[in-house]
């Protein structure tokens, strides 16, 4: 807009200059195509042609009592809802339907000549403290009072002028003839069940009548519309959405009830105030409300719930009772883990109780075993840790998360065994045998309300006791390729080397490295409807439409390397092995990549380079080997600094000297770096500020600080660190004349690798981690 923001006062050409401008805006209101256009749109050219700092509308509701307006804030879209009532600006400018211009809105006693109850209305943080200029929006039709719109605070902190009242009022009845256009075309803004006349589901005829017949019998209009008018939930939760602007929330049977979130929430009180938290995620605290505007503006989870992040889901009231039963019903069965121990007791005479099936089967136990397994998953751990200590000392549960162990409960000593003995009973295993170790798996849905599969492995320990690890396996779908944190320079050769049409490719690293999710990732860039790909793996943990995948079953005589001398019978495409563990599988596997197919497989090694070398000194013919090789991708998982609390710094040129100086640590049996190491620190510095400086040129690091997101540890998930081998032609030639690492390693570097520590400190730069976690796997 390009009319003046300075006040017209008396001046002719200010005020021609105004009205040309309002001109101008009101052919951009006819010229809207929806009300969020007409809302949102034009908030900023109406406040620059009236110099005010904010413009807010507000919406009556179809009972004409209160007033609605959206706001804008961070991306999100917040409520403000206010009655319609002598108390305020806008209430009591649509309860008296006049124009109102008030100087000095936070005195109070000028306030309050206007109206005996005066009270500030709260219109966001920022609420009018100084000056507000406000107009009732009238139906020309009907003389129906269709909203508010309110200019609050003047860029000059002046009063509004009588040229802003006259130009204000005019803009009201525009809108108002837009919004009476607009009714029905758009996102209903006056009811919760308008989009089902707007969608031609009811008429409005049959939804006035509703709200008769609900009032007439003092039923809910959702009552009302189900029994008399046959809406289904979906029908009557999507018209809810549309108008609150979050999403419907249906119930859901399989349910997993939030026991962690429900802990200070009783029963009755939800039934009162309509609303649940449903779950926490990396979004926040999901939390699910037939009135969310409500919940919201009175900030009622947000006090229960401090410092959380709140995301609102609506639901209709027959599914809100229903969930209310699911969560309360049987909440008994969910106790808290420190209720159960409680429970349990500490039965110090009975702890060499050689009964351990049916202490096993008791009904505690069995509770809280289900109950460590549930919060693991909720968690995000990765292992669970049960270590019987000798005596009568406790039996220590930990949790690894993040790749660090924590500890989580003890639990007495008289249910050492019986604890161990619970969980083979859940995976099949046999509970009289102590003496050696066994493996199994549980399906967890078969005893509590998650779909998940551990992988437990029982390891016995001095004492007679007996430790227990168990697994929780991902089972979920595949990162896509470039959600693996590879950096760039490292995605474009990875995607260049997985291209080709034959060969054998490795990743490799010690367990729990992220080896197979790489690998599945790696997969499903490769899997597409015209090829065949086949998976040995022990066990299944990522499952993908499309691959055929076979479970290694030792005991059956599956092994990796029968299961592959049946899929070579199997006209494979591409073939990927869990785990190349022995000569005749890494064998077969050479044979395989050189009569045309893809092999993927995984190696526990700790260097792309140190890979080829084990896997020649395994007996491997280099010739063949060489041929066959077309890259290994080392990896490690570093712990990732928390987004929510890390602290930007700007370093010292000390600190950028001694990152560039660890970099060129790797580079020092280079040619190029022997030849002239000032020359290759400075190309490296160069490129640093090209990458990762701002555009003055300096740089910008991270440091770990601590919240209650990431329980004060400063560090929240784990991103992976890649050094990535291509199979070149000097690389091969290494490799047949049984070159030793040295040689390998300074031969990736001139073809291109990055080490492990050398992509770990550009993972520093871009803010991902810090030093501390990259040294701490790196070590050389």
């Amino acid at each position: 807009m390009n009319a003046p923001n300075a006040r017209p006062g008396g001046e002719l050409a200010q005020r021609l200059a105004f009205f040309k401008g309002l001109q101008a805006l009101t052919t951009r209101v006819h010229a809207t195509h929806s009300q969020e256009e007409l809302i949102f749109g034009l908030t900023d050219e109406v406040c620059a042609l009236f110099g005010a700092r904010r413009m807010l509308v507000f919406m009556a509701d179809h009972a004409q009592s209160s007033l609605r307006a959206r706001v804008r804030d961070a991306g999100m879209v917040r409520v403000l809802r206010i009655a319609i009532a002598p108390r305020g600006v806008v209430g009591l400018c649509a309860f008296e339907r006049r124009t109102l211009n008030l100087p000095n809105v936070g005195n109070l006693a000028a306030m309050q000549s206007l109206a005996d109850d005066w009270a500030p209305e709260d219109i966001g943080e920022d609420g009018p403290q100084r000056q507000a200029l406000a107009a009732p929006i009238i139906n020309g039709e009907d003389d129906s009072l269709i909203g508010v719109v309110l200019l609050a605070d003047s860029v000059d902190d002046e009063a509004f002028t009588s040229i802003h009242e006259e130009g204000l009022q005019g803009l009201a009845r525009t809108f108002a003839v837009a919004l009476s256009q607009r009714q029905h075309a758009d996102m209903p803004l006056r009811s919760r069940y308008d989009q089902l006349v707007a969608c031609g589901r009811l008429t409005q005829g049959d939804l006035d009548a509703a709200v008769a017949i609900a009032r007439q019998r003092r039923l809910s209009v959702e009552q009302v519309l189900r029994e008399g008018f046959a809406c289904t939930d979906v029908e009557l939760g999507e018209s809810m959405a549309r108008f609150y602007e979050v999403p419907y929330e249906p119930y859901r049977a399989d349910r997993v009830r939030p026991i962690d979130l429900l802990r200070n929430i009783k029963r009755e009180y939800a039934s009162k105030s309509l609303w649940l938290p449903l779950e926490e995620n990396e979004q926040g605290i999901q939390i699910v409300a037939v009135d969310p505007e409500q919940v919201a503006s009175s900030r009622v989870a947000q006090n229960v719930f401090l410092d959380a992040r709140i995301n609102y889901r609506v639901t209709t009231q027959r599914e809100f009772a229903l969930t209310v039963a699911q969560f309360f019903d049987t909440m008994t069965d969910d106790l808290d883990v420190g209720d159960l121990l409680s429970e349990m007791g500490e039965d110090d005479e009975g702890y060499s109780s050689a009964d351990d099936l049916s202490a096993a089967a008791d009904n505690e136990l069995v509770k809280l075993v289900n109950r460590v397994i549930i919060d693991a998953h909720r968690q995000g751990v990765s292992d669970i840790h049960i270590e019987p200590r000798p005596g009568k000392e406790k039996t220590l549960i930990r949790f690894r998360k993040d790749g660090v162990l924590t500890p989580y409960i003890e639990v007495p000593a008289s249910y050492r065994n019986a604890l161990v003995a619970r969980i083979k009973i859940m995976c099949d295993l046999d509970i009289a045998e102590r003496r050696k170790p066994q493996d199994g798996k549980i399906r967890f849905r078969k005893y509590g309300p998650l779909d998940i599969e551990l992988r437990v492995a029982t390891v016995p320990t001095s004492g007679g006791a007996e430790d227990v690890v168990m697994r929780l396996l991902s089972g979920g779908e595949p990162i896509a390729l470039d959600d693996l944190a590879l950096s760039p320079h490292n995605l474009a050769r990875l995607k260049e080397t997985i291209s080709k049409p034959y060969g054998i490719f490795f990743v490799c690293g010690p367990t729990g490295s992220g080896k197979t999710t790489t690998l599945h990732s790696v997969l499903k860039a490769l899997n597409t409807p015209e090829t065949k790909i086949w998976t040995a793996e022990d066990p299944v943990e990522i499952t993908q439409r499309g691959l055929r995948q076979v479970q290694v079953n030792r005991k059956a005589g599956l092994t990796f390397a029968t299961v592959m001398r049946s899929f070579l019978r199997a006209d494979p495409d591409i073939i990927m092995v869990g785990e190349m563990r022995d000569s005749e599988t890494v064998a077969i596997g050479i044979e395989a990549s050189l009569t045309g197919h893809l092999v993927l497989s995984t190696l526990h090694t700790n260097s792309a380079p140190e890979s080829v070398v084990r896997l020649l000194d395994m007996g491997m013919d280099p010739f063949n080997f060489a041929d066959a090789l077309l890259g290994v991708l080392a990896q490690r998982l570093a712990r990732r600094l928390c987004k929510n609390c890390c602290q930007a710094y700007a370093p010292s040129p000390e600190e950028i000297d001694a990152l560039l100086s660890e970099y060129c640590e790797d580079l020092r049996k280079t040619e190029a770096f022997a030849r002239d190491p000032d020359a290759a620190r400075t190309h490296i510095l160069h490129a640093w500020r090209a990458q990762f400086a701002d555009a003055s040129g300096n740089f910008v690091l991270h440091r770990a600080k601590g919240c209650p997101e990431c329980s004060n540890s400063g560090y929240r998930g784990r991103i992976a660190l890649h050094e990535l081998m291509v199979g070149t032609e000097e690389a091969k030639r290494r490799i047949q004349t049984r070159a030793p690492v040295a040689d390998l390693f300074a031969t990736a570097l001139r073809d291109g690798m990055r080490t492990l520590r050398q992509d770990g400190i550009e993972k520093v730069l871009a803010g991902h981690t810090d030093m501390a976690q990259v040294r701490k796997v790196c070590l050389r």
